[in-house]
């Protein structure tokens, strides 16, 4: 199973859209750690974002701005290597700044509202006599190209080890439409509702509830079935931008078109939430978890992400334990009514555990599938006809290595 993009095959880009880049020195040297994403005009935007009581000041700021401009966005800045959460007033500040002059430099003819993200420790102020010139330089160096887009997905990362990224192009209403993605996050990874860092690009025509409808209904179906560390960051933020640059309309969800547009978007972030879990920090394994025959979606979502959560089940995985015991514990405390004698629990195609007892299977069989770098894991409540999916990976020392280190 291939977890990341193969580099040699060609990015498709939305019509219209850009990104640029430029070096603040926020936190980082010798990197870009600023970007912006201009979508080539005033767009449909919608976002997600952290549920996190502390949420920092640029989730703040642009809650207030999507609000205010009615889902209509000229641009989104980000920066890298820090937060700007627990900032106080002037961390709101210094957030409204940099929407303002991003908008200034987007739309230097009237006013405009503009998005902005952050990312990095938390606890510390932004030098903004760094981030606004880089704004300003970062709008010089856009690009329609993709040099330029993965530029934008490398500038954003921070404990990654690489860029995450991923599309889909797709036919509506005879047109191409092309959606188009990219992430960033490596722990403090639990979104609940939002998640990391995204940003989605597609050039299809959406009104703005619909674009938020759609966007809610992905996510839910994706970034929020991931997690590495079971903790909710401060910033977890997901913005898509919709241009209508390709000609072709959304305007109904329920339409075959929105059906086929809600699929892509949601297969795009399914995609993201595999490289996210793969390069999660200090890991070695993407761990899929599958969960079949719930009585509801919900319930099924329920049992996987107890079962992603559990550090017990990962650091087995990572050890290339069988220990299906584990497993069934983390099913057990999910808080879903079940019936034990119903449940089975497969690694791979090994079946490990049925009506309420281990079955005998070859532990050289369970090393091998332990020891490929995807590691599946089903289990069937025998319930209902529900499904849901849920990606984390293993827990090694790096991650304690990497987080007793690093600040956050």
């Amino acid at each position: 199973m291939r977890i990341f993009p193969d580099p040699n095959i060609a990015i498709p880009l939305p019509k219209g859209f850009s990104w640029g880049t430029a070096a603040a020195g926020i936190r980082y040297k010798n990197r870009d750690d600023l970007a912006v994403i201009d979508p080539g005009c005033e767009a449909t935007a919608a976002a997600v974002f952290t549920q996190n009581t502390f949420c920092a000041a640029p989730v703040r700021v642009s809650r207030e701005i999507l609000s205010a401009s009615k889902g209509r966005i000229r641009g989104v800045v980000v920066n890298s290597g820090c937060a700007n959460a627990a900032t106080g007033e002037q961390g709101l500040r210094d957030a409204r700044a940099m929407a303002e002059e991003l908008g200034k430099c987007l739309a230097p003819s009237g006013k405009t509202h503009c998005l902005v993200c952050s990312t990095g420790t938390i606890g510390v102020r932004l030098p903004m006599e760094k981030v606004l010139p880089a704004i300003h330089a970062a709008v010089a160096n856009r690009s329609e190209s993709a040099p330029g887009f993965l530029a934008f997905a490398r500038a954003i990362l921070t404990t990654d080890t690489r860029e995450k990224y991923a599309w889909k192009v797709l036919t509506i209403a005879g047109k191409p439409v092309t959606i188009l993605a990219c992430a960033k996050g490596s722990g403090m990874i639990y979104p609940r509702m939002a998640t990391l860092l995204g940003f989605v690009a597609t050039d299809a025509e959406l009104p703005p509830e619909t674009a938020q409808t759609l966007l809610r209904y992905a996510v839910n179906r994706s970034l929020n079935c991931l997690t590495v560390d079971a903790d909710t960051s401060t910033n977890d933020t997901t913005i898509l931008l919709a241009n209508g640059a390709s000609g072709a309309s959304i305007q109904d969800i329920d339409s075959a078109d929105g059906q086929c547009f809600a699929e892509a978007l949601t297969e795009v972030l399914q995609c993201l939430a595999r490289q996210l879990a793969r390069d999660g920090e200090g890991a070695t394994k993407l761990i899929e978890i599958t969960v079949r025959e719930a009585r509801s979606y919900e319930e099924a979502h329920q049992v996987a992400m107890s079962i992603a959560n559990s550090n017990l089940v990962k650091t087995a995985i990572y050890g290339r334990d069988a220990n299906w015991g584990r497993i069934v514990c983390a099913i057990g405390n999910s808080g879903v009514s079940l019936e034990p004698e119903r449940v089975r629990v497969r690694l791979g195609d090994l079946l490990l555990f049925e009506k309420g007892e281990p079955v005998p299977f070859d532990e050289g069989v369970a090393l091998q599938v332990l020891s490929e770098e995807f590691v599946p894991i089903t289990v069937d409540l025998g319930l209902g006809e529900n499904s849901a999916t849920a990606w984390t990976c293993d827990l090694t020392e790096k991650y304690v290595e990497i987080n007793g280190a690093y600040r956050t």
